[in-house]
């Protein structure tokens, strides 16, 4: 799924829409819809959430709650929890869970540190991950990028049980991870603002990446709450669980406001992918997206 050739897929359309979010303020505007997206006005909350109900082809049928009246705010209704048992788990331990709703954006083995985002693009695991060391135990590794749109699911959980080893902020910008940016701007992922969560897995280490973008107002984990925002302009930024975080395989361990993507990096020979997986295929949680290659201990 990887290719060489400098050349990209980026259409002319592609290049422009790009070139429009190189000139505006992408961290403004992106704070402007985290505040919109919070306000309790009984009148704006359930219009707001119909109209982008309407336009996005949104069914509550899976919901906890079924009705816009019943939502706080429209975060509280992008964010919504699903009815018990609307996403089931495979059973077989062995499984690598997806752990979100969303499309395949690629997938397959880390070239050295390089990771592939699109045609005539890639960028490395140490950019990704914000520190060389961070980023050397994914080297000729796995990698699984899942893009999720505005009508998925945003809650986000642990595709195998794991232990929180250190996560990880690193400042960026907001530029859109839709297909179109992913093929015309040259590594969108290691530039955005993002959450990096290093696990210790029965795997060895086992990277989550919350991949903020334009209009995503927030990314929150279980453990630190909201992170973002404030979108801050600062160095990275390394922190180490106060108290032991353990998440159980399946157990929600973040979400997004609005859409975005997660990538998932394991080292090498650690699992095999779902051969059936190809770019822009649907997935959902819970359904299976590899197969461990080691054992348990």
């Amino acid at each position: 799924m990887t290719s060489n050739t400098r050349s990209t897929d980026a259409s002319l359309g592609d290049r422009l829409f790009t070139l429009l979010q190189l000139t505006l303020p992408t961290r403004f505007l992106s704070w402007c819809i985290f505040k919109i997206t919070r306000i309790e006005q009984t009148g704006f909350k359930n219009a707001f959430i119909r109209v982008f109900m309407d336009r996005f082809g949104i069914s509550l049928d899976e919901a906890q709650l079924q009705r816009p009246e019943d939502f706080r705010s429209f975060n509280d209704f992008f964010t919504r929890a699903l009815k018990p048992g609307e996403r089931p788990l495979v059973e077989d331990p062995r499984v690598l869970l997806s752990p979100v709703d969303g499309a395949i954006s690629q997938l397959g083995p880390i070239d050295g540190e390089r990771i592939f985002q699109a045609k005539g693009h890639h960028y490395t695991a140490a950019e990704l991950l914000g520190g060389r060391d961070l980023a050397a135990p994914f080297d000729g590794g796995e990698f699984c990028t899942i893009y999720l749109a505005p009508n998925n699911y945003h809650r986000l959980h642990m595709p195998l049980a794991g232990t929180l080893r250190e996560w990880v902020y690193v400042p960026g910008r907001l530029f859109s991870v839709n297909p179109a940016t992913a093929r015309a701007l040259p590594g969108v992922f290691a530039r955005n603002e993002r959450v990096a969560a290093i696990f210790d897995t029965e795997l060895g280490p086992f990277a989550m990446v919350l991949v903020g973008a334009f209009f995503v107002g927030s990314i929150e984990t279980v453990w630190a709450g909201l992170i973002s925002p404030p979108h801050r302009r600062s160095p990275v930024m390394r922190f180490k669980p106060s108290q032991p975080v353990h998440l159980e395989r399946g157990a929600e361990m973040g979400r997004f406001n609005m859409g975005s993507t997660v990538i998932l990096l394991a080292p090498k020979g650690s699992l095999q992918w779902d051969t059936a997986l190809r770019p822009a295929q649907p997935v959902r949680m819970g359904q299976s997206i590899g197969v461990k290659q080691r054992p348990s201990t």
